[in-house]
């Protein structure tokens, strides 16, 4: 899929930057290394995909879609809905794709062609540039997908929307009615604000190292339809007490002491 050329390209030019500790992972070929150059290093930065070109015709990518590669050479990411992990092997600034690994999610149909469409155009050998915040792969027919470097999300003065409630192992999507509704934003003094699907909240929270504490939570007490009321009913008692929390760039996952929890996302910047 696209996102796993982009993951791909990335890898190439970890392999052959100029930048030192940033050479070519310790996978097969790391000693065929090429010419390419950069002031931008391609590892551990979160590479956000833009668009796909393909016969002339620009796509736009769905929220989400994304890479990040580590400086050992593996390139990991979503196309908006399913997650990929993959290796490249590349020669100069050429990427030859390995074969990726994917989850198998049901995907809006918006989403699945998307990932279609770059399944297709991205295969056998690419062309990857950098210049300044953008990564660009292009194929030998000219088809292209763009990719922009983005900061990492900071948990205080974003506004989270939650995407998954978790119990131990399994992640499970909100019900139908009920996505998008949930929206909460932590502040600086200790608070957090929002909508756990149907009501506005306001209350105490407490963020220290990797921990959040919830206080007193106050809010309306109207009854909305039964999706958004069950969402709201489990967020309450996640949002109970001390829970733990991680930040892989704009997702927040917070887990509870016994194991129930929620992810949820921030908005691309501009969206």
């Amino acid at each position: 899929m696209a996102v796993s050329a982009g993951v791909l390209a990335l890898l190439a030019l970890v392999g052959c930057g100029t930048k030192q500790g940033h050479g070519a992972g310790t996978g097969s070929g790391s000693d065929d290394r090429g010419s390419v150059t950069t002031d931008l290093a391609v590892t551990d930065v979160y590479w956000t995909a833009d668009s796909v070109t393909v016969g002339g015709r620009r796509t736009a990518a769905p929220d989400g879609a994304h890479v990040t590669i580590t400086p050992e050479g593996r390139a990991r990411g979503n196309s908006g809905c399913n997650s990929f992990s993959v290796a490249v092997k590349m020669n100069g600034d050429e990427i030859t794709v390995g074969r990726v690994a994917w989850t198998a999610m049901g995907c809006r149909k918006d989403t699945g062609q998307f990932e279609r469409t770059m399944s297709r155009t991205f295969s056998g050998t690419l062309t990857a540039a950098v210049t300044d915040r953008t990564l660009t792969l292009t194929t030998a027919t000219g088809d292209a997908i763009a990719f922009t470097s983005e900061p990492a999300t900071p948990l205080i003065g974003t506004t989270w929307t939650v995407t998954t409630l978790i119990s131990g192992s399994v992640a499970s999507s909100l019900p139908a009615g009920a996505e998008k509704k949930a929206r909460l934003s932590f502040g600086k003094d200790d608070s957090v604000q929002g909508s756990p699907g149907c009501n506005q909240i306001r209350g105490a929270a407490t963020v220290s190292g990797s921990a959040i504490t919830f206080g007193r939570i106050n809010g309306t007490k109207m009854m909305c339809p039964d999706p958004q009321m069950k969402v709201e009913r489990a967020l309450f008692e996640i949002l109970d007490g001390r829970t733990t929390y991680r930040i892989d760039h704009r997702r927040l996952t917070l887990t509870a002491a016994n194991g129930e929890g929620f992810s949820a996302t921030a908005s691309a910047p501009g969206k």
